[in-house]
């Protein structure tokens, strides 16, 4: 028989096994993120292509999709091919709003499972480089030099437990913060310590304390452990590593899919969201595709259509999650290439969106070094919105947007716009306001937009041209007025349709000159059959006759001829300007070819022109000359 204080210490030894069986089942047990403490989840990498990181979180109770198993839309297919009968439609919605933990931010490691503290045992403390450390009242900050201490025989050692979180700006003890204990009251361990005066001093203390000691030897020997998989759940770990891999694989798939959709502009959704159903997407269509072929990821869908996991990746919250860490990463490399060529050129052009608000495109031009061959190109970064387009508006944005973007604004060496005023204008426009506070960024304005505008002007300043242009507007009205009457264009010519005209590419318009130029036989045909059945369509009958009578003068076919030969002068060297390779001095070399070729066809040009337009009037038996103007005497 036991005493009463024999009884209590026996209760009390079992309370305490007890507590120790708990903690150890803590490692097993996942706990529920509280949404209030929903954290910034920038560190968090989900790498799929390198096999041996972890920081994809796999754990079948740690994903941000659910999919409830009373839901209304866990429907039965009856009539799908793909799967038996009896396989449940599951609807791939995931309106939770659960997000990721950021598991290295050091004030919220109080809310951490057994589980998450072993990746952070394996992964280590994260440190973030080229930090501004933000001046206290004293004006004193934290420094990378702490990171180190120098000891007694002159050999400089590397504190590895201490953290700086950086958005309240303070100093943590990893491994104290970890592993403390009830009764420690350092602020190391608990609130952050951030008494930049006296933080050296505080360190040695820190570091020199016996709980600190222990806390490092636990830290220590339980990264052994789990390195060496030898820890009390070595066959649970063993399960999860698995299952790691398994969620891995099913991401590498998931972000191919994601990346082949991107590359190639194609929308992912559709208009339902349930697997194995018409008018899912192309993206669960993606899916369903693959798992036809690949035992990954038909077992994921396996394991989703009975239920077995919650979570899934396919909701579209997550496919917009993955799109913005492809972003993301592609951003990242493009400004890799970027300063590791240093110096670069910048390129903004404005266009309303569907939404009629005003964005301006960011082009940055540079020498790509990454690879073996060094080659010139452009890259596409981003949509900065505007709301102010004056001069001064839109030059505001870009130094903002070039110090988001790490760069620095004096290694600019070029800048290329627009003829707009508010971007070429030589006081108040932006490339005046960039050259006063870089004067090396060169100032070169588009060339298309240039020989554009000349050409445009010399249209414009010529009545026969206005008329000519009004003409081939005339015909594409008419014919697309009805869907009639654009089946008798096409039943007439076969080959090239008319083309509307672009109000201001104007070298564009050689599309719609070339159908005309080389097919105005077979367009006479389609107008007279169109004036012959427009019966009581007495407009289009009436359009179709003036129109007719206007392709039968030689003057129109003679200026068709030396229109479509301007016109494709013009389009060759334009495209040329537009290629990516294109240098300084080509473009010059190319505007000097295209003036030489005028002041050659002034010569020499018009008899050709003259010589071919009389062979088309032959053929459409027209009178190949010109109408004689009565003289008034």
């Amino acid at each position: 028989m036991l005493s009463g204080s024999g009884k209590r210490k026996k209760r009390k030894r079992e309370e305490e096994m007890m507590k120790s069986q708990f903690g150890a089942m803590d490692k097993f047990v996942v706990k529920r993120v509280d949404t209030n403490e929903i954290l910034d989840n920038t560190n968090e990498n989900l790498d799929h292509s390198n096999e041996n990181d972890d920081n994809v979180e796999v754990n079948e109770n740690d994903d941000n999709v659910e999919v409830n198993e009373n839901d209304d839309n866990v429907e039965v297919n009856e009539n799908d091919g793909h799967v038996p009968n009896d396989v449940p439609n599951v609807t791939l919605d995931d309106e939770s709003d659960i997000s990721h933990l950021n598991i290295y931010d050091p004030r919220y490691w109080e809310n951490l499972d057994n589980k998450s503290k072993d990746i952070l045992v394996e992964k280590g403390p994260q440190r973030e480089k080229n930090l501004d450390f933000p001046l206290d009242k004293s004006f004193r900050h934290f420094s990378y030099s702490y990171y180190s201490r120098k000891l007694s025989n002159c050999e400089v050692s590397d504190r590895k437990w201490l953290v700086y979180c950086k958005p309240i700006d303070k100093v943590f003890c990893f491994c104290c913060k970890l592993f403390k204990s009830s009764t420690n009251l350092s602020l190391l361990a608990n609130d952050g310590l951030s008494d930049w005066k006296h933080l050296s001093q505080r360190l040695k203390q820190h570091e020199n304390s016996a709980e600190h000691m222990t806390n490092m030897n636990t830290w220590n020997e339980l990264r052994m452990r789990l390195d060496k998989n030898q820890t009390i759940d070595k066959h649970v770990q063993e399960e999860i590593v698995k299952e790691k891999e398994r969620w891995r694989q099913v991401l590498y798939r998931l972000f191919s899919i994601v990346k082949f959709l991107a590359k190639h502009n194609l929308p992912f959704r559709g208009s339902n969201e349930k697997l194995y159903q018409d008018s899912n997407g192309i993206y669960l269509g993606s899916v369903e595709m693959i798992a036809d072929f690949d035992l990954v990821m038909q077992d994921h869908l396996r394991r989703i259509q009975n239920n077995e996991i919650h979570h899934h990746y396919l909701g579209h919250k997550i496919q917009n999650e993955f799109i913005s860490l492809l972003s993301q990463s592609v951003r990242k490399s493009i400004i890799q290439i970027v300063k590791e060529a240093k110096y670069f050129s910048i390129i903004l052009d404005c266009t309303p969106d569907v939404s009629h608000q005003e964005q301006m495109t960011l082009i940055i031009r540079c020498v790509n070094m990454s690879n073996n061959k060094i080659k010139i190109e452009e890259f596409f970064v981003e949509f900065l919105k505007v709301d102010d387009t004056s001069g001064l508006g839109l030059f505001n944005e870009l130094p903002s947007v070039l110090k988001t973007l790490d760069l620095n604004v004096d290694d600019v060496r070029g800048q290329g716009y627009d003829n707009g005023s508010n971007m070429k204008g030589k006081h108040q426009g932006v490339q005046k306001r960039f050259l006063e506070i870089n004067p090396k960024a060169l100032y070169m304005p588009c060339a298309c937009h240039s020989l554009n505008l000349t050409l445009g002007d010399m249209a414009l300043s010529c009545t026969k041209a206005i008329s000519f242009f009004g003409i081939i507007q005339r015909l594409y009205s008419l014919f697309a007025g009805s869907t009639k009457r654009w089946k008798i264009l096409l039943d007439n010519v076969p080959g090239l349709t008319v083309k509307y005209l672009s109000n201001t590419r104007w070298e564009s318009r050689i599309e719609s000159v070339k159908a005309i130029r080389f097919q105005c036989p077979q367009i006479m045909l389609a107008l007279k059959e169109l004036f012959d059945s427009s019966g009581k369509d007495a407009l289009g009958k009436s359009e179709a006759e003036s129109l007719i009578k206007a392709l039968k003068s030689f003057e129109f076919l003679l200026g068709m001829v030396i229109w479509y030969d301007i016109l494709f002068a013009i389009n060759v060297v334009s495209k040329k300007l537009q290629s990516k390779s294109m240098c300084l001095d080509a473009t010059i070399k190319q505007l000097k070819n295209v003036s030489s070729y005028f002041e050659k066809y002034r010569e020499e040009g018009f008899t050709k022109s003259l010589d071919l337009a009389k062979s088309v009037a032959i053929e459409m038996n027209v009178e190949p000359d010109f109408p004689t103007k009565r003289r008034v005497y």
